[in-house]
């Protein structure tokens, strides 16, 4: 059973901490502490009905249905180039630097709605999380354990990026880092839509 629950817990950080659009995301929303807690709590209840989706039988779905992984493609690159150029407009525009501070806190809501579409319309989720970690998680001798495993990844990563970006927020509140974060998201989401364009 621990041999299962090691194998879900390293498999999981080893993909979950590689910087991506949801990573970006939460990054973002911990510095401006918008709602971050929320988003990290989303991010790790979404990954833990991904990963158990997966390992009982959803990866094998997906694997011999390549219409659904097509729909998500392009759908991923629609919305991933739409907000990335949303983050690269606030990057160059010296104004919006402080339209967030004008128009106050976005809802609790739109925020979580983000969120839930920056981690569903990805389709590396259903790569990573539902494909790879979920067909190796259907190999292990205790699947159970496997995707309690790679839910406590999930759990200490969001928790951690979450509650350590808010501490850090009133050292980088500054227009040059929010100008760089927002580029570095700009520059994320391209990159993974034009992956996603390039290999599918």
């Amino acid at each position: 059973m621990w041999q299962s629950y090691l194998n879900g817990l390293l498999v999981a950080f080893g993909l979950i901490m590689a910087i991506g659009t949801q990573n970006a995301y939460v990054l973002a929303q911990s510095l401006r502490r918008e709602h971050h807690l929320s988003v990290a709590l989303l991010c790790i209840v979404c990954d833990a009905v991904l990963v158990t989706a997966g390992v009982f039988g959803l990866a094998s779905v997906l694997a011999h249905n390549p219409t659904l992984l097509a729909v998500a493609r392009w759908g991923g690159v629609v919305f991933l180039v739409w907000y990335g150029a949303k983050a690269l407009r606030r990057a160059i525009s010296p104004q919006s630097l402080h339209e967030g501070e004008a128009n106050g806190q976005r809802s609790r809501r739109a925020v979580l709605l983000t969120a839930l579409a920056v981690t569903l319309l990805n389709p590396h989720v259903y790569l990573d999380t539902v494909l790879l970690i979920g067909t190796l998680g259907a190999q292990q001798s205790v699947p159970g354990a496997y995707v309690f495993g790679a839910a406590s990844a999930s759990l200490l990563w969001f928790s951690t990026l979450a509650i350590g970006a808010a501490w850090l927020a009133p050292w980088l509140a500054r227009p040059a880092t929010w100008r760089l974060l927002d580029l570095m998201v700009a520059v994320m989401m391209f990159s993974v839509a034009a992956q996603l364009i390039r290999t599918g």
